[in-house]
C-alpha cells in the first residue's frame, strides 16, 4: 500500500490485527530487513500483533523527498503516517540501527502512545567520530565459501558482519543486501544527511520511560558499538539490556535464535 505525505509516496505494509507495532529500519535499508527477522516472531505468538512495515522515503519503494534535510524532518513524515493508518492509537515501536535513533525520537515526540521500545544495535551518538566501537574482528569465518562469492557481494558480506558464512549470506542477500543497493544514495548523503542529529539532544529526557524495553547490541558491532548505549539505559527502568558475543551490525540475522527469544520476551512483557 501507498499512502501520499508531503511530497511523494510512502510505502507501506499492515500485517495482523490487535496491538499495533511499527518496524522502522536501518539507513539506507529497506523494510524487509525489519519483517525478514520479525516476521518469525510473531507468528510464533499466540498474543495477535497488528504489525506495520514501511520503507522510508529515498529507501526501498518509497522515492526520495528533497526537502528532508535530516531526522527532525524524517521524524515529521514517519509520525504523519502514523496519524493516518493508526490515529491516536497507542503502539509498540522497534527500531533497527538509524531506525531505533528515530525510534527513540518518536517516543520522545509521543510517550503517551508508546508502550514498549525495542531498540535493535540502535545509534546513539549520532557523531561517527565520536562512537566508542569495537575493532571490526570476524568471528567465524568459512574461507572458500568467501572465495566462491562475487567480489562484491563479499565485500557487502563482511562489511558489517562478522560471520562469514553461507547460512548468514543466505539471509543477508534477502533481507538487508537489496534495501542496500536500491536506496537513493544521492539523497542519502545531500538531504537528509545533512542534518542526521536531531536539532534538540535526543538523551536528555524530562522523565524516565516506564514501560518494557529491550536493548539488543553486538559485542563486535564495529558500526555502532556498545558501550554508548550503557550511558542512557537509566532513561529506562524497565529495559533488558544485552550485547550478544558472535554478533556484528546484523545480530538478528547472526544470532538468530536468541534474537527470536529475546524480542518475544519483549513482546509478552508488553502485552
Amino acid at each position: 500500500m501507498e499512502l501520499f505525505i508531503r511530497d511523494g509516496n510512502i510505502y507501506y505494509e499492515i500485517i495482523g490485527s490487535g496491538r499495533p507495532v511499527v518496524m522502522i529500519h536501518g539507513w539506507g535499508c529497506d523494510s524487509y530487513m525489519s519483517k525478514g527477522s520479525l516476521e518469525p516472531v510473531f507468528e510464533s505468538m499466540a498474543t495477535p500483533w497488528q504489525r506495520i512495515y514501511f520503507d522510508m522515503p529515498g529507501m526501498g519503494k518509497s522515492p526520495a523527498q528533497n526537502w528532508i534535510t535530516g531526522s527532525d524532518d524524517m521524524q515529521a513524515v514517519i509520525l504523519e503516517l502514523l496519524d493516518a493508518i493508526i490515529p491516536g492509537q497507542h503502539f509498540l515501536i522497534a527500531g533497527k540501527s538509524y531506525g531505533g535513533y528515530l525510534a527513540r525520537g518518536i517516543l520522545r515526540a509521543r510517550p503517551a502512545q508508546v508502550n514498549g521500545l525495542l531498540l535493535i544495535c540502535p545509534s546513539v551518538e549520532s557523531d561517527y567520530a565520536r562512537r566508542d566501537v569495537p575493532p571490526h574482528e570476524p568471528q567465524e569465518v568459512d574461507q572458500a565459501f568467501l572465495d566462491s562469492l562475487a567480489p562484491a557481494d563479499r565485500e557487502e558480506l563482511t562489511e558489517n558482519n562478522v560471520i562469514h558464512t553461507r547460512r548468514v549470506w543466505e539471509r543477508f542477500k534477502d533481507e538487508v543486501l537489496p534495501g542496500l543497493r536500491a536506496a537513493d544514495q544521492d539523497f542519502l548523503a545531500n538531504c537528509l544527511g545533512r542534518n542526521t542529529p536531531y536539532g534538540e539532544d535526543l538523551n536528555r529526557i524530562d522523565k524516565p520511560y516506564p514501560q518494557p524495553v529491550l536493548m539488543l547490541m553486538g559485542r563486535q558491532d564495529a558500526a555502532v558499538g556498545f558501550r554508548d548505549h550503557w550511558k542512557i539505559l537509566e532513561q529506562y527502568p524497565h529495559a533488558s539490556f544485552v550485547v550478544l558475543d558472535k554478533a556484528g551490525h546484523n545480530l538478528e540475522i547472526e544470532q538468530d535464535v536468541l534474537f527470536t527469544a529475546l524480542v518475544k520476551e519483549w513482546l509478552e512483557r508488553a502485552a
